[in-house]
Order: structure tokens, then C-alpha cells, then sequence
């Protein structure tokens, strides 16, 4: 089964953030975005291991997300 996750990534000083959306525990860092990028992925791949291993339910992927503009 292939499930699909949202991936938020935010610019630091050190490279960039990855997050899950769906799944905020799933967090990494990488100096660039594609490293973050795999990063993520394989911090992915690792908690749906863990999360078998322990028989926890695994968040459902497929968030929507859009942008709310607001004049501050």
C-alpha cells in the first residue's frame, strides 16, 4: 500500500527543517533541501518501522494545505 505525506519545509540558519504535516514527530534538518528531502524520507521510512514494531496505528497521510492570506 502507498500512502502519501505532506512535507513542510522551513529555511534555518544551518540549512533547512523537514516536517511531516500529518505526522509532526517525523522531523529532520539537512544543509540543503534535497538532502533534508531524504532525510525526511528515511525518517519516515524508520518510524512506520517503529510504529509496526510496537503495533501503533499509523497516522493517515493526504492533508490539504493551502495558503490563507490575511493583510497584517
Amino acid at each position: 500500500m502507498v500512502s502519501t505525506y505532506t512535507a513542510k519545509y522551513t529555511k534555518t540558519d544551518s540549512g533547512y527543517m523537514g516536517q511531516l504535516v500529518e505526522w509532526p514527530e517525523v522531523i529532520t534538518e539537512g544543509r540543503t533541501l534535497e538532502e533534508c528531502r531524504a532525510l525526511l524520507k528515511d525518517a519516515l521510512q524508520e518510524m512506520i518501522k517503529a510504529y509496526k514494531d510496537l503495533g501503533k496505528e499509523i497516522p493517515v497521510g493526504g492533508a490539504l494545505l493551502e495558503q490563507v492570506p490575511v493583510e497584517v
